[in-house]
Order: structure tokens, then C-alpha cells, then sequence
């Protein structure tokens, strides 16, 4: 019987995502979107927040500048009686205030928190001389920092400097980029938690469609009685969903190909039939022709080229009557009639037929390879007899003159009876490998042997090795072929003591 051979999967490669599985890219997928929806939130978010914050601190830096500027502040200290911006009321920690005056800076600084004075370096002051008098904010790095910074022209012809420090301004800004990024990593985290499960549990259905449809693919459909039981489970072939569309679909087709396989056991039933009743209808005629053949060569009398085709008419006859037993033989096994289980001593057996066939050929080089004690097994002695002649003629009559042929019987460390046939013949072609226990099957082509037509040995059925497979599998055990160029080997497997289910012989 032929085995089912399933098509290897690809091999799954990180590198390659249409070799994943498919749950595995949707939970991949979901999380992409899931971490571009929170890039665009935190991206929204902090720029909505520094929008907020810039305008609340220019609201602060319009402020600080009307104080500096206040006109009616009395001249503390300051500079050509015009009151220095530094002594303006109100002014927070950190704040930036300068004049500028004909092209320099004659007074500024940055308020320390004890209230005295932070001198503005070289750095500082070229760069608040190189700021635009329009009064807009403009942000600049100074020696004390990042500064939110305006310039306003006074009317006294000269211009008054007010920046406030974006130190609290970043602080928070950061600390909103951190708290979104931990908040963004945990709901990551729990979401793709639960969307593992929650998309493991929804392509549950699917994986179960894959199991029926690997189950099937592994029932061995190409020949005997096959009993398609396997269906999609109602729950998964409701029509109304994708899936339910598809294990539904599953379903009709399984019933479509238990039908067929149930249409073509018919037939095949039929054929077998056919081919039993023929072969057991054809053995009584078959007898008559070679009884008449046998009395007509002994009672007539013939001329020479008379007597050359009544004894080519008796060699056919034999011929098809081997052919005929062949198949009733096929026949009886296909029907799964009972074996005559007895116990057969398998080396003994073995010694016998490779005798008989040392005289059948003489020209070929017969060897044995025993096992010290003998080894039986529980089997049919006839069948098994007749396993042995169809490899041992197999080999003789697809060798050349000359080869060697090796019989070797041990016992494998399973406890089976292991027979092996080796011939260093010319082999067998690959592509016929696959098919040689195949009925009527013949590779005459390439196993070298003779032909009817040079009426130096017999022709060949096609029968034989389908003969041995189906009598070995009736018996619980397997038969293996492996063939190369000068070395071909079959190896019977058969089980020693183990009792052999009836009425269930393997189809070939």
C-alpha cells in the first residue's frame, strides 16, 4: 500500500514573514498600530503642551517687560536717572534683564536667587546685541541657560532686554515625555497580553480546520475500504462567518470525496470479484488443455514442427495457469480470507528454497547467512514459502548469468525475523523504485533478464512482488526495497509470535 508523502512545510525564517504564522503577524500588526496611535498621541500631546506652555510663559515675559519699563519707578541707582530694569518689582528668580544703548550694554544681568546680580558674559552679550527689536519672544542659550528672551525699544531711544528661563518650561515637558513613554510601554505590554490570547482563542477554529484537513491528508485514500469519518465540528461550520464559510466548505468537500472513495471501493469490489471468479472459472479449462495436450503427445503421432508447437502450446498453458493461481491468490488475500498460522521455522524454509533454486540456475552464485539457532515465526508455511520463491526467482530471472545472490535470516532487536534477498545485479531504475510492488508492474528494461522470446527462462507477470507484499502485510510485518547500480536488497520484516488480525489484510 502506498504511503501518503506530505509536502514538507518551508522552512519558517524570521527573515521571511510570509513563512509565519498567521497569528503571529496579526499580533505583530496590532502592536505596529498599536505603537504608531501612541506616537501620534505623544507627538500631539507634546506639541499641544508646548504650545501651552510657550504661551503662558510669553504672557509671564509680557509682564516682566512692563515692569522693567514702568516709567513712573522711581530712579534707584540707575543709569543717567532712568530707573535700571534690574530693580524692577515683581521679577522672578533667574530673569534676564539688560539695556542696550548706542550699540553696547551698560547694565544687566540675571536675578540670583539671593537678589544680587549675575554678570552677563562676552558670549551673553553678543548674543542679546544680535536679537531683533521687534518685541517678538525668540528662545536663545545663554551662560545661565535656555531663555524665553524679548527685546523692546523704549522712549528714551534706547532698548530694554527681558528673558525668563525655559528651565521649568523643559522640566515639564520632559516629565510629560516620561510619564507617556512608561504609561505607553505598560498599556503595550497589557494590551499585547491580551490581544496574544484574545487572537490565539479567535484562530482557534482555523487551527482546528488545519488539524481536520491534515488528518485527512495523512488516511492512506489511494486504495482499500477507507472509512472518511473525519468533519469540521458544527461550531466551526456555521455558514454565517469567514471561518464557519470555510470548515462548512471543508465539509462538503470531505462528503464529496467519501463519496467517490465509497463509489470507487464499489467498483474496485466488483473488479476483485470479477477477477476471482474468472481466475477460479479459468483453472478448470486451463487444466483441460494441458490434459489433452499431455494425452495427444502420447497417443498421436506428430511430425517434428507438430510436436514443437503442442509443446508450445503446453508451456503457455502451464503459464496461464501460473497466472491464473497468481491472481486467485491476489484475490483471496484482497478478500482477507484467513491465514493457516502455524509455526514455521523461517531458516529452514529458507534453506530449501535457495536449493531449489540452485538447481533451477545453476549459473548463478547462491549464497546463505543463518543465525546460529534457528528462528521461527508464527505464520502460513505455504505463503511464506511462496514469498521466498518470488524474490529468489525475482533475482534470477532480472540478474545476469554470473551474479551473486544473497540469502541472510537474524533476528532484529525488536524480536522480528528479519530475510533479506541481495543481488549485485544491474539494479533498479529510481523511477521505477516507487512502484515495483505494483500488480502487472515489470522493469525488464534495466534488470538485465531473459525473455519467452529467447526461450532461455520464463517471462514475468508483474505479479510476484505484489504477491510478496500483500502476503507480509497479511502476516503483520513490511517489506523495503532499496536498489543501486550492482546492489539491490528487499528486506522482509515479519513478527515473531504476534498474533495476526483476520479478514484485514492490506489492499496493494
Amino acid at each position: 500500500m502506498a504511503t501518503p508523502r506530505a509536502t514538507p512545510a518551508p522552512a519558517r525564517s524570521w527573515l521571511k514573514p510570509a513563512t509565519w504564522h498567521l497569528r503571529t503577524r496579526l499580533i505583530l500588526l496590532t502592536m505596529t498600530l498599536l505603537v504608531a496611535i501612541c506616537g501620534a498621541v505623544g507627538l500631539f500631546s507634546y506639541a499641544s503642551m508646548d504650545s501651552f506652555l510657550t504661551r503662558q510663559l510669553d504672557d509671564q515675559l509680557s509682564q516682566a517687560a512692563k515692569r522693567s519699563t514702568d516709567p513712573g519707578r522711581p530712579p534707584l541707582g540707575g543709569f543717567n536717572g532712568r530707573p535700571d530694569p534690574l530693580d524692577a518689582r515683581g521679577q522672578s528668580v533667574g530673569t534676564l534683564n539688560a539695556r542696550i544703548l548706542n550699540g553696547q550694554i551698560p547694565s544687566g544681568g540675571f536675578l540670583d536667587p539671593d537678589t544680587t546680580r549675575l554678570a552677563l558674559d562676552a558670549d551673553d552679550k553678543e548674543t542679546l546685541l544680535a536679537l531683533t527689536q521687534d518685541g517678538n519672544p525668540v528662545d536663545r542659550s545663554l551662560s545661565n541657560g535656555d531663555y524665553r528672551i524679548v527685546a523692546v525699544e523704549t522712549g528714551y531711544g534706547d532698548v530694554l532686554i527681558t528673558g525668563l528661563p525655559l528651565a521649568a518650561k523643559e522640566s515639564t515637558l520632559a516629565s510629560l515625555v516620561w510619564t507617556f513613554v512608561f504609561v505607553s510601554l505598560g498599556g503595550l505590554v497589557l494590551i499585547g497580553l491580551a490581544g496574544t490570547v484574545l487572537i490565539r482563542r479567535t484562530m482557534k477554529p482555523l487551527e482546528q480546520l488545519s488539524e481536520v484537513a491534515t488528518r485527512v491528508a495523512r488516511l492512506p485514500l489511494d486504495a482499500g475500504e477507507v472509512a472518511l469519518a473525519v468533519r469540521v465540528p458544527p461550531s466551526n461550520a456555521n455558514p454565517g462567518t469567514e471561518v464557519g464559510s470555510v470548515g462548512h466548505a471543508l465539509n462538503l468537500m470531505l462528503e464529496n470525496v467519501a463519496s467517490a472513495l465509497e463509489a470507487r471501493q464499489r467498483s474496485e469490489t466488483k473488479v476483485r470479484q470479477f477477477v476471482a471468479d474468472a481466475s477460479h472459472e479459468l483453472r478448470t479449462p486451463l487444466t483441460a488443455i494441458r490434459g489433452y495436450t499431455e494425452l495427444m503427445r502420447m497417443t498421436e503421432d506428430f511430425t517434428p514442427d507438430g510436436r514443437k508447437s503442442l509443446a508450445r502450446v503446453q508451456s503457455q498453458s502451464e503459464r496461464m495457469t501460473t497466472l491464473v493461481e497468481d491472481l486467485l491468490l491476489l484475490a483471496r488475500l484482497d478478500e482477507g480470507q484467513p491465514l493457516k498460522l502455524g509455526e514455521v521455522d523461517l531458516t529452514q524454509l529458507v534453506i530449501e528454497t535457495v536449493s531449489d533454486e540452485k538447481v533451477i540456475a545453476p549459473d548463478h552464485h547462491w549464497h546463505l547467512e543463518l543465525p546460529d539457532e534457528p528462528l521461527s515465526v508464527n505464520g502460513d508455511a505455504s505463503q511464506l514459502r511462496q514469498v521466498l520463491v518470488n524474490l529468489l526467482s525475482n533475482a534470477r530471472k532480472h540478474t545476469a548469468p554470473g551474479t551473486t545472490v544473497v540469502t541472510s535470516v537474524q533476528k532484529s532487536a525488536d524480536g522480528s525475523a528479519v530475510v533479506a534477498v541481495t543481488d549485485d545485479g544491474a539494479g533498479i531504475p529510481p523511477e521505477f523504485v516507487d512502484h515495483v510492488f505494483a500488480r502487472f508492474a515489470r522493469a525488464d528494461v534495466a534488470r538485465k533478464g531473459s525473455s519467452p522470446a529467447s526461450g532461455a527462462a520464463e517471462g514475468t507477470s508483474g505479479l510476484g512482488l505484489s504477491i510478496v507484499q500483500s502476503i507480509i502485510e497479511a502476516h503483520g510485518g513490511t517489506v523495503e526495497v532499496t536498489s543501486g547500480p550492482g546492489r539491490t536488497e528487499f528486506v522482509l520484516r515479519i513478527p515473531t509470535g504476534v498474533a495476526v488480525p483476520q479478514g484485514n489484510a492490506p489492499m496493494s
